[in-house]
This record gives structure tokens, C-alpha cells and sequence, in this order.
């Protein structure tokens, strides 16, 4: 899952940083979708047992951190 799991970490960031920059512009529309993105992006990560900032999330299956 290295690959898959490494896509949906780099979304993560992404969003992260989208909604950094929306804060830091002040503009109320682009937060909401910024933060409507990381949400999905999270909400993925764990639903298939990755922890978005590296290795898989506690209690996941399949063992080993990436």
C-alpha cells in the first residue's frame, strides 16, 4: 500500500496547507473548502487505516508502519 498510502498522505498535506493559506488570506469561502477537503482527506486516511502524518494508524490492520 506504499504507494496509495503516500498519494492520500501528500492530500492530506495539501489541504492542510490550503487551509493555512485561506486563514491566512481571511477568505471565509476558500476555509470552507479548504477544510471540506482535509475532512474527506482524513476521513480516507483512517477509513483505510492510515495515519496521515506517516505509518498506519494505531490499531489498524496489516502491522508494520510504512
Amino acid at each position: 500500500m506504499g504507494g496509495f498510502a503516500e498519494s492520500v498522505r501528500e492530500r492530506v498535506r495539501a489541504a492542510r496547507a490550503a487551509v493555512a493559506a485561506a486563514r491566512t488570506a481571511d477568505d471565509a469561502y476558500a476555509l470552507a473548502v479548504a477544510e471540506d477537503e482535509l475532512d474527506d482527506a482524513l476521513r480516507i486516511a483512517r477509513g483505510v487505516g492510515i495515519d496521515p502524518d506517516g505509518g498506519t494508524a494505531a490499531g489498524a490492520q496489516g502491522g508494520a508502519p510504512e
